[in-house]
Parts: structure tokens; C-alpha cells; sequence
């Protein structure tokens, strides 16, 4: 058995549910949402999975994926930026690449770095970041994130791709 109960307690108001995502921030605006829940960056409905290609049980992903995330949106919270970007995350890449940390040789994943710049999610170009921000977030995941030797940064408008990787 799943859904809502036949007695909510309250009246449900629909069709909410079909409101774009810009439009969701409007109605919060009206109805004095904190701003913190408003300029929220959208997360996937499906969840973190459809940041993980290829196969999302494979050895560490889900946690690499967490960890690259947390320091990239750290980064940019740190930057003042996080508020001129629509959506920023971070996507496990189904491919390792050969790599140097320290004076070893290392075969580790690569991550790709997203955000965008958007008014309603519709369309979307991409964020230019400067170039001496992504060094320092690629050197920190990079230096962090051990299994990670390579962090590519992805510079694709919607259209002709969408937001999200999967």
C-alpha cells in the first residue's frame, strides 16, 4: 500500500506537482520561503545514482562522487559564486586514466565537474568559471579524493545536451 492517506488532515493542493523549477521558486518567494531553500541548487529526482555512469555499485563510486561534490560546491560557496549558478555538481565517469601522484604511477577514476547558468532549467548555457578556480578545485579534489586522479570540467549548453549526464 503507498500514497497518501485517504484522511490528510489538511486540504492537498494540486496540480503543484507541475511546476517547473523556477516557477517553484517563485511561489516560495510568495509564500516567504527562506532564501536558502529557494536559491537551493536542483538535486535529482532519481537521486545521486544518475551522477554515477556506468554502473552505480562499482567499487567506491557512490562515496567518490560524495566526497569530489562536497569539495566542488565548498569551493564555489567559498567563491561567492553560488548564487550565479543555477546547478553545479559532479559525475563519476565510468573510466579511469593513468595518472602521477607523489612519485607513483596511479590508474584512477576520473570525475567531471558541472554547473550552469539558467533562468527556468529549460535551457541552460554553461558557467565560466576563471581558469585559476577549476586548477584549484582539480588540485584539491585530485589531492583529497585518493582514487581520483583527473577531473575534467564540462563546457556543453542545453541544448544539445541536458543538465544531467545520464
Amino acid at each position: 500500500m503507498g500514497g497518501l492517506p485517504k484522511e490528510l488532515g489538511f486540504e492537498l493542493v494540486e496540480p503543484l506537482r507541475m511546476l517547473f523549477k523556477d516557477e517553484v521558486r517563485k511561489l516560495g518567494l510568495l509564500m516567504d520561503v527562506p532564501k536558502q531553500f529557494i536559491s537551493r541548487h536542483p538535486f535529482p529526482g532519481p537521486g545521486l545514482g544518475v551522477r554515477i555512469l556506468g554502473d552505480v555499485c562499482a567499487e567506491g563510486a557512490l562515496e567518490t562522487i560524495r566526497a569530489v561534490d562536497e569539495i566542488y560546491i565548498n569551493e564555489i560557496r567559498a567563491a561567492g559564486l553560488y548564487d550565479e549558478i543555477w546547478q553545479a555538481f559532479a559525475v563519476f565517469l565510468p573510466i579511469k586514466s593513468v595518472g602521477v601522484q607523489g612519485d607513483q604511477r596511479t590508474h584512477s577514476h576520473v570525475v567531471g565537474l558541472r554547473a550552469i547558468t539558467s533562468s527556468d532549467g529549460m535551457t541552460a548555457d554553461w558557467y565560466q568559471f576563471e581558469a585559476k578556480f577549476l586548477q584549484n578545485v582539480s588540485a584539491k579534489i585530485c589531492n583529497q579524493v585518493k582514487n581520483v586522479n583527473r577531473v575534467v570540467y564540462d563546457i556543453t549548453s542545453k541544448p544539445p545536451s541536458t543538465v544531467e549526464w545520464e
